[in-house]
């Protein structure tokens, strides 16, 4: 009997608008990068096909504004997640300390059926702006974080010049890959 493994892999971009969640999105699936700036009205999203050991999957990459008003979105722009992803901006204290937020509304909408081992990925972003002399938010400080949240991987990037996005994203489709698989032993 062939296996009725899914292709569809969701993936929620989360974090506070302005740090670059929709740039990073189209970097990683249209290579491209835009200094337009619009908030994202709603949710919106992106898909991109990923090969993974032979298989084609189909990488559905959500993004939500930032805005907490959007936040009743609720539990339809959660359900079915694989994987969520928690963007910060490096130059920006508060958009790291609201990563806390950010995790437990998603936990709470999402309500996975194992919360403790879902997949998160963190990625500090905007890591090329002053040639870094902005930074406020250091790797040691958010790894550290990282490894109190259950060792969630994580990543810094630049999504205007491209840097580790390629592989900020295959860890997310990697761990989304493993996510559902593991649901469907479950249901």
């Amino acid at each position: 009997m062939p296996s009725r493994r899914r292709t569809l892999l969701k993936v929620i971009i989360l974090g506070d608008s302005g740090v670059g969640k929709t740039s990073l999105m189209n970097q990683y699936v249209n290579k491209k990068f835009s200094n337009q700036y619009k908030a994202t009205i709603g949710a919106d999203f992106l898909t991109k096909e990923v090969q993974f050991e032979d298989r084609l999957f189909t990488l559905q990459i959500w993004d939500t504004a930032g805005q907490e008003r959007f936040q009743s979105l609720g539990v339809a722009f959660y359900r079915g997640a694989d994987c969520c992803v928690l963007v910060y901006d490096v130059n920006s204290m508060k958009s790291f300390d609201n990563l806390n937020n950010w995790r437990e509304e998603f936990l709470i909408q999402a309500s996975p059926s194992d919360p403790e081992n879902f997949p998160f990925v963190v990625i500090g972003n905007k890591i090329d702006i002053d040639g870094g002399n902005s930074r406020v938010v250091s790797e040691k400080k958010a790894r550290a974080w990282c490894a109190s949240k259950g060792n969630i991987p994580y990543f810094e990037t630049s999504a205007k010049e491209g840097l580790n996005v390629e592989e900020a994203f295959q860890c997310i489709a990697k761990n989304a890959l493993k996510s559902g698989e593991e649901e469907e032993l479950h249901n």
